[in-house]
């Protein structure tokens, strides 16, 4: 059986068109398809998990609000003096409540950002044990907006009845905005 050298060409030239139209089917038409599948599968993720985030903010926009007031309305007064001066007698009442000593209050303004600053106050102190943790009960129980930043406690004497107390708080301060 001989195969005819002309229908052997045109059966080699059949399965060349047909291997370079796949070849081609493939750069051209199935890869970029792929791609774009891919592509837009990631963007459905990357949208399912921003709607589910902005899902989370609006069931939080009511506490998030709240919150914010709350942390505008406990802000420190709106001058810096008054601000300064009321905290000073804030840590004056809870040493008198407390039966604390208060050796000494260092404060400290800083403006980290625009919109706001914030009092750091350095406190030493001295008492005992009780008084301690009733100064410190006091300063988180007000409402005014102070937050412990770093805490020391060491001993003065043999059996711990008498305490010293490194305390650093901040205090919030809104800047008042031009009308």
């Amino acid at each position: 059986m001989t195969i005819d050298p002309q229908k052997r060409q045109q059966t080699l030239l059949v399965l060349t068109a047909v291997v370079v139209a796949l070849w081609a089917g493939d750069r051209l038409i199935l890869n970029p398809l792929l791609n774009s599948w891919r592509a837009r599968s990631e963007e459905i993720v990357t949208t399912r998990k921003s709607i589910t985030r902005g899902q989370q903010l609006l069931e939080r926009a009511a506490f998030t609000r709240d919150r914010w007031t709350a942390m505008r309305t406990n802000a420190l007064p709106a001058s810096v003096s008054s601000a300064e001066g009321s905290v000073l007698k804030t840590f004056d009442k809870w040493s008198q409540t407390s039966g604390l000593t208060i050796n000494s209050i260092k404060p400290q303004w800083k403006h980290p950002e625009e919109g706001f600053m914030t009092l750091d106050c350095r406190v030493d102190a001295s008492g005992t044990m009780a008084a301690l943790s009733r100064f410190i009960f006091e300063l988180e129980r007000d409402p005014m907006a102070l937050k412990i930043e770093s805490l020391e406690m060491n001993s003065r004497d043999k059996n711990g009845d008498q305490l010293t107390l490194g305390l650093q708080v901040s205090g919030l301060y809104l800047t008042p905005t031009a009308p």
